[in-house]
């Protein structure tokens, strides 16, 4: 097969001789190759004329963009190859810069990019509609267009037609924009075009949420249309905004009105999602070589060492090749496997692309500028050594590179076979052109960087790339830091929001401040920054509406605002006095305020202080909960809480080390501006008595149990529902009555004048303060509630790799599997979690998801081994907690619980379960998490292996195919895959013993190669015989009748004698007994 390889790569190389029009190859001119005596002028003339050849002949004259392909019937420019050729041509007059006489080609050159560059924002600014309504719905219908008609920048492709939702092409425009900018060049000409490039930051701020195609335009890696979230596209939003952040877009030029501004926190967002998802692209990508320009040149968006090896090492160790990179395993992508016909792929179809996917040489030049950026020369020589090979010459002389590496349909049995073992053959000619545009682009970037005529700070004025001693210096970027311990300080101002308050906290030596103290600074909630923001990058004649209304975390609300001639400092939005009843626990607040301080110490990277305002409420300290408000006031004096170091002083004295920013903007439409509300102090008597007791200490159980019998009550008459719901009492009965007449009557119901909705307001108000926390949680859910921050915490759970479904224990769930706006998520949860009589269920599992959204953020370790977070099924684990620690006494109702406890209920029972704990306890509070053990998924995959007709549980059946032809082992989508075969399973300790099983199955198939199943395995059948097993055994020993009840079997150690899992062991290798044998060459048995 090697010599037929061997033919066909010589009759290759003849054809491209003898046929000058179809090919652009010939062997390599000794000519043309570079002189060590060669002077600078001649070195850099020879790079003018291959970047002259190569790349700008084929710019556009009218937009300035660049082909697809180098055709003349090609008519298409794509974003992300037009920056490149942009980049390439700078990198170029960079150099030239360097010397006196360049006749003239330093100009062209930075203006040939300019014109590109300015061609992209053309087009982009075309579709400003399109950039207002992704800003509302970041959907793949309704973002900017990813490729452009290259004479007249039209629109080619229809949505339907083309996947254009790639935020790494906009991230990327964006970075180079600013580096372009900060190297001299002048882009950005007017206000419109700094309005409209403010308008794409608020797009790409969200790219944490956003699932896009990726670099690839594909999306997931089966190819069929679905969109992922993808490590490389947050990667370069996350790099974009730090880039970007306050910078001025006029350069040297400008004033206040061309800076722009990034949401920190979502930057700090993106930040952490890209922590979370590296080294991993997406989920059904375990590597992908579109990291390379996200972890390196152009992006260096990781700042953590560590996983910046630990990524690189992944792709180079499953993706590199002989001739270029893959672009992850089992692409398909211009293969001789794959059907030219067909857009998407069949299932199954993966499979035929295994051992036989592309290489692409650019990912060696890729590799090339990372070694010269860190100061790898021997990284920079490897690549070199390697790229050297498959490289061509033009006629010209100039190196041309190949796009890519295809095994021929001859040679594609022989090399799935033994992969490695064939000759590929490049991309010359044909259906991608002439001239691979992106690859002669970073090539030539690449040979400036090696032959040293430009430096890396040449290309990267803004310090992307900061080596590691160097990054406390740096002060272009706020995100430079990585793993380097962040010392910070916070400055904390304590606000009393009365006197009369202010003199009560000085009885006890907290010394506080009013807001008409702090005067004339004004203190604002964050929502009134909000509104300020509104008006930023506004503009009618692009029908651009400014910032979207997304609230200010708790990063920004730490720096001081000069607004229209007033110094403005915001309290972060924990102190908001949300509608939802998590507020009125001071306890749940007190942990927010140590969280917010938390993130703050591991998020500012800015030159000064952190300022905290912390705002104390009457309400605050009524009741029993002041003491844990004053032990918190004392740690603030005392300058350390949780571990994080603060400084308590006079806003007026903090204002001076903090960071101010100037919402100059505001300014530019003064007579639109709306008056904002500050802040106001209660107006009481400054000696009146601050009441403490005002609030019951502990309510009694009775109390939130109604005095009524609702199921009598259901039956009677609307008039005497009516009469008794007024004439009562007690809140719990009055919120029961309030259910029966919302399901008879609905809710615009009016009696005695009164709107039901607004009585059961009533009632939520005052139940609250009363902490009867059942009766606040039945009235939440009848008032359909929604907790602040649903949405991000649902964020947060999903780019740490898990699903999140929502819904009730033992029904049927919906899995959210990308995230989702908060009126969706609403519509799920009132839909799924609301039954008749388990209304209350609905806010208590908003309650949780807050809480794991804040757990897995902060203690991901905690969900290990959890792949879904299904929180109906978490709340019966909580039940069970709360049945355990009760014994024999009846368990305390969970939704009488303050959110609190229920937080502290909910950490407990994720903590792993070792000591003191029945089996039975371990399996249900395990199962009910859906907890399985270290390499399970990678188990079930080999039992798949030896399983032809696949695994039947619970009704549910994995089949053998397509899966493994589809997935490969490591992949995120085959264990979500296994967690959706088991999720039919209603008990929780029946879940986890089939987890003990499948564990079981796999150790014995590992011990016995030679074994497999013939039939379908029926988990289910292998269960009951091992519980029958387990029986007679019983039986016979304890003399106990046989009973159904399989308590015993689950309250049974795993382990040891008569563990279940002898008893499983056992099942299984009957079963395997019964079928075939695969012959197996190392038999002892075999007689030869």
């Amino acid at each position: 097969m090697a010599s037929i390889a061997d033919v066909g790569w010589k009759l290759l190389e003849f054809k491209a001789r003898s046929k000058r029009s179809g090919s652009i190859y010939e062997p390599l001119k000794l000519s043309n190759l570079q002189r060590d005596d060669e002077p600078l002028w001649e070195k850099l003339d020879r790079y003018y004329n291959a970047v002259k050849t190569t790349i700008l002949n084929y710019q556009s004259p009218t937009t300035g963009l660049f082909p697809v392909k180098t055709c003349s019937t090609c008519k298409e420019a794509k974003v992300r190859d037009s920056l490149y050729c942009a980049a390439s041509a700078w990198a170029l007059s960079m150099a030239y810069r360097r010397i006196d006489d360049d006749m003239g080609r330093t100009h062209e050159l930075e203006h040939s990019a300019v014109k590109c560059m300015r061609g992209i924002l053309y087009c982009y600014m075309r579709q400003a509609d399109k950039v207002e309504q992704f800003k509302q719905d970041p959907s793949p219908s309704k973002c900017l267009h990813s490729v452009f008609h290259v004479v007249t920048g039209d629109e080619v492709h229809s949505y339907s037609d083309y996947h254009h939702l790639q935020i790494d092409a906009v991230s990327l425009f964006l970075l180079y924009l600013v580096e372009m900018i900060c190297s001299g060049l002048q882009i950005i000409f007017n206000t419109d075009e700094v309005s409209f490039i403010q308008n794409l930051v608020f797009c790409v701020e969200r790219a944490y949420r956003v699932p896009d195609y990726g670099m690839w335009e594909r999306g997931s890696k089966y190819n069929n249309g679905s969109t992922e979230l993808h490590s490389s596209s947050v990667g370069l939003a996350k790099a974009a905004l730090e880039a970007i952040n306050g910078f001025n877009l006029f350069g040297n030029q400008g004033c206040s009105w061309s800076v722009i501004f990034v949401d920190l926190d979502a930057h700090n967002r993106n930040r952490q999602t890209l922590s979370s998802l590296l080294p991993r692209e997406s989920r059904s990508h375990n590597t992908d070589a579109a990291l390379l320009p996200t972890i390196s040149y152009p992006a260096f968006a990781v700042d953590d060492d560590a996983l910046y090896s630990q990524t690189l090492d992944k792709i180079v160790r499953k993706l590199r090749g002989k001739y270029g990179f893959k672009r992850f395993l089992r692409d398909g992508y211009r293969t001789t496997n794959e059907d030219k016909n067909r857009r998407f792929y069949k299932p199954a179809e993966m499979k035929l692309f295994d051992g036989i996917e592309c290489e692409f040489p650019i990912f060696f030049i890729y590799m090339m500028i990372d070694g010269v950026f860190r100061g790898n020369s021997a990284q920079v020589k490897e690549y070199q050594d390697l790229l050297q090979p498959i490289i061509f010459q033009s006629y010209e002389g100039h190196a041309v590179i190949p796009k890519y590496y295809y095994v021929p349909a001859d040679f594609v049995e022989a090399e799935q076979n033994k992969h490695g073992s064939q000759k590929r053959f490049p991309s010359n000619s044909g259906r991608d052109g002439m001239v691979f545009l992106c690859g002669q682009a970073l090539y030539n970037i690449a040979k400036l960087l090696v032959d040293e005529l430009i430096s890396p700070k040449d290309i990267d004025p803004i310090h992307r790339y900061v080596p590691r001693q160097d990054q406390r210096n740096v002060t272009m970027r706020y995100s430079n830091q990585g793993p380097i311990e962040n010392d910070v300080v916070i400055h904390v101002a304590l606000i009393a929001e009365s006197q009369r308050l202010q003199v009560f906290l000085n009885t006890y030596g907290i010394q506080t401040q009013t807001p008409q103290q702090v005067e004339p600074i004004q203190i604002w909630p964050q929502k009134e920054l909000v509104k300020a923001y509104r008006f930023l990058a506004v503009n009618k004649k692009l029908g651009l509406s400014g910032r979207p209304e997304r609230p200010v975390g708790c990063i920004g609300t730490c720096k001081i605002y000069r607004i229209l001639g007033k110094t403005v400092v915001c309290y972060p939005i924990v102190f908001d006095l949300s509608d939802f009843y998590l507020s009125q626990d001071v306890m749940l607040l007190i942990d927010d305020i140590k969280n917010a301080l938390q993130f703050i110490k591991q998020c500012w990277k800015m030159q000064g202080r952190p300022l905290f305002l912390v705002l104390i409420r009457e309400d605050n300290i009524k009741g029993s909960r002041f003491n844990p408000v004053l032990d918190m006031l004392a740690s603030f004096k005392k300058g350390n809480i949780g571990g994080v170091k603060v400084h308590v002083d006079r806003l007026q004295t903090l204002i001076s080390g903090a960071v101010v920013e100037q919402l100059d903007f505001l300014r530019v439409n003064e007579a639109e501006i709306p008056e904002f509300k500050s802040f106001e102090e209660l107006e009481l008597p400054k000696h009146s008595k601050v009441k403490r007791q005002m609030s019951t200490p502990n309510v009694s159980d009775l109390e939130q149990q109604p005095e009524i019998n609702v199921d009598e009550w259901q039956l009677k008459p609307t008039h005497e529902v009516i009469h008794k719901f007024h004439d009562c009492n007690c809140l719990a009965s009055q919120a029961q009555l309030a259910v029966i007449l919302l399901r008879r009557e609905g809710p615009d119901f009016l009696a005695k004048d009164e709107n039901l909705m607004d009585e059961l307001e009533r009632i939520y108000r005052r139940a609250g303060s009363r902490k009867l926390w059942s009766v606040v949680r039945l009235a939440a859910s009848l008032l359909t509630k929604l907790v602040d921050s649903l949405a991000p915490s649902i964020t947060s759970v999903l780019v740490h790799g898990k699903q999140v479904t929502l819904g009730l224990f033992g029904q049927e769930e919906e899995v959210i599997s990308n995230p989702l706006s908060p009126g969706v998520i609403q519509g799920i949860i009132y839909s799924r979690c609301a039954p008749r009589g388990g209304e209350r269920e609905a806010v208590l599992q908003q309650e949780l998801v807050i809480h794991i959204g804040w757990i897995i953020s902060n203690n991901p370790e905690l969900f290990s081994g959890m792949l879904k977070i299904r929180v109906g099924w978490i709340v019966q684990a909580m039940k069970h907690e709360l049945k355990i620690r009760a014994g024999d006494m009846v368990a305390q109702d969970i939704y009488q619980l303050s959110p609190s406890d229920i937080k502290q209920l909910l950490l407990d029972v994720l903590q792993p379960q070792n000591t003191g704990r029945s089996w039975l306890n371990k399996r249900q509070i395990d199962g009910s998490l859906n907890r399985t053990p270290l390499g399970f998924y990678d188990r079930v995959w080999q039992i798949l292996e030896r399983t032809p007709n696949g695994f039947m549980v619970a009704g549910t059946h994995l089949p053998q195919q397509p899966t493994l032809s589809d997935m490969t082992m490591y992949e995120m989508n085959f264990s979500l895959l296994v967690e959706d075969t088991l999720k039919n399973i209603v008990l929780p300790e029946y879940r986890q013993i089939i987890v003990e099983l499948l564990m079981v199955v796999s150790v014995v198939l590992e011990r016995n190669p030679e074994l497999e199943f013939g039939d379908e395995l029926d988990l289910d059948g292998l269960m009951k015989e091992a519980f029958k097993d387990f029986q007679k055994d019983r039986g016979s020993l304890e003399g106990t009748e046989k009973q159904n009840d399989m308590e015993a079997f689950y309250n049974t150690p795993a382990v040891g004698k008569r563990g279940t899992s002898s008893y499983l062991t056992k099942a299984v290798m009957i079963l395997l007994l019964q079928g075939d044998f695969k012959p197996c060459k190392d038999d002892p048995c075999s007689v030869s």
